[in-house]
């Protein structure tokens, strides 16, 4: 639903140093064949780097939503905070990541987060299950992409989602691989996510198979979209195809990678998805560097350039500005899916513009969906493709926006500095000099700030996921080869 690469001299240029991004010297930099350069892009593992004070910061607060704002009688974690809301399923997932990263930074202790883990997961395992529409909190193996709080039960008619499914899973196998000691609780940890996994009947979820469905409501069936194209999609085709209960035919990852579009946008030739979410989300957990699987061998990369170069394409869209929207700039960049001021049209500065409330922003050859709103979880997610710019981006909006954007949890889910207008807003507030700002933090964007964070700093979650034998098994059966792959059990 989602142009010039930097180089050494440009990266100098913007006065971003070395040690910055965790480079002793030049030669730490590696240029791929396309030309594009990337901090030691193409190793399967780099060293850890050392981070700024800011970065240290974010991912601290960042994991703080997590940790103080889940119930921690089910550990579900709200869709949005502070504003009272159900539970998302897929910001469980983010939020599961979050704990095994916590207990490796110290933030609270190993003993903590195993039993925050254990009473999620076991909690997700006996909630009740079957095909009706109410009181349940999932059916076939599935959850409803959103629960009531306390209860964990549907959320008034939502879908039974695959893809929500899908990145909770993803939490619960980093958890199963992380939390590998020998006593009572860590063992339930690997034997409940091993259970969750094993009962989802992903065969159930194609009615136009091969490609998988992105949900169900027990009132009407089966929603009329299929996951195809790229997007956070990926994730899901490698879950289900390396189900060891329910896999779906390795015809479908042809099928997915049949509905792909490649274009040249902003210079950058890759796969088009507007929103940096479908560039990110799957890779928070997946190591797709080195390892191709059929389509990316024909264009000669992987997955990890591929979403490098949908971010370096993004940012030239901002300094470009082909609105010209407030402040988009070097530093001030990224669209994905967020929150927004106002469903309207109005006159600002003299011109009509067009507002969203939530919705998929994007940048990209097939779709422009901007209303000049800028979400931090774009940027700072993609530290990992693109640290010599996502970095600046992350010192510059805490900085230029303080506590307007930066607060307790981090970063707010998004600003829009054309907005300065005295009206009413669905979320947030209005600064007459500095423009709409969102008052909510939204756990689907804070789960990838504090994820690639740590993947950037250490290759944590990647590292981890790769010891995983279904991440291994599914990446096999979709036809992926080379790197960390080939060598792995």
């Amino acid at each position: 639903m989602l142009n010039r690469s930097p180089n050494g001299s440009f990266l100098l240029a913007l006065g971003v140093s070395l040690s910055l991004l965790g480079c002793s010297s030049i030669t730490d930099f590696t240029v791929n064949d396309s030309g594009t350069s990337g901090a030691s892009r193409p190793r399967a593992a780099r060293r850890a780097v050392e981070m700024r004070p800011l970065l240290e910061d974010l991912e601290l607060r960042t994991f703080r939503f997590f940790w103080e704002t889940a119930n921690p009688d089910n550990g579900l974690v709200p869709d949005r905070y502070p504003t009272p809301s159900f539970s998302s399923v897929a910001a469980v997932g983010f939020g599961l990541t979050a704990y095994g990263i916590g207990a490796e930074r110290g933030y609270v202790t190993r003993e903590e987060a195993a039993a925050r883990v254990a009473t999620t997961l076991r909690f997700f395992l006996n909630a009740p299950h079957g095909p009706e529409a109410t009181g349940v909190t999932g059916y076939k193996g599935f959850f409803y992409h959103f629960l009531d709080m306390k209860t964990g039960v549907r959320f008034e008619t939502v879908e039974l989602s695959t893809i929500d499914t899908t990145l909770f899973l993803a939490g619960a196998l980093f958890c199963q691989s992380y939390f590998d000691r020998d006593n009572p609780v860590e063992r339930e940890i690997r034997e409940t996510a091993e259970a969750l996994y094993r009962r989802v009947d992903w065969r159930w979820a194609q009615p136009n198979s091969p490609l998988v469905s992105m949900g169900w409501h027990p009132e009407k069936g089966f929603i009329d979209y299929e996951w195809k194209g790229l997007n956070e999609g990926m994730i899901l085709y490698v879950l289900a195809l390396g189900s060891p209960t329910s896999p779906i035919d390795e015809a479908a990852m042809a099928a997915y990678t049949r509905t792909y579009q490649w274009a040249e946008y902003y210079g950058q030739p890759h796969l088009q998805f507007a929103p940096l979410f479908g560039h990110q989300y799957s890779q928070v957990w997946i190591d797709f560097r080195g390892i191709r699987d059929e389509y990316m061998r024909g264009r000669g990369i992987d997955y990890f350039e591929n979403s490098r170069r949908a971010t370096i394409s993004q940012r030239a869209y901002a300094i470009d500005n082909p609105s010209r929207w407030k402040d988009y700039g070097e530093t001030i960049w990224g669209l994905s899916a967020c929150d927004g001021p106002i469903d309207a049209t109005l006159e600002v500065d003299g011109r009509q513009r067009k507002f969203m409330t939530y919705a998929a922003r994007g940048a990209a050859a097939n779709e422009v969906r901007d209303d000049g709103t800028i979400t931090p979880t774009a940027a700072a997610s993609s530290i990992a493709f693109a640290p010599e710019i996502a970095i600046p981006a992350i010192e510059a909006m805490s900085t230029r926006y303080g506590e307007n954007l930066y607060a307790r949890y981090g970063f707010l889910d998004a600003f829009n500095p054309t907005f300065n207008l005295p009206v009413k807003v669905q979320h947030g507030r209005v600064d007459p000099r500095l423009g709409w700002f969102d008052t909510d933090y939204l756990g689907i964007d804070q789960g990838p700030i504090i994820a690639m964070l740590e993947n950037y700093r250490s290759d944590l979650v990647w590292k981890t996921m790769r010891k995983n034998p279904h991440i291994i098994r599914g990446l096999r059966r979709a036809g992926f080869t080379g790197g960390w792959l080939d060598t792995a059990p």
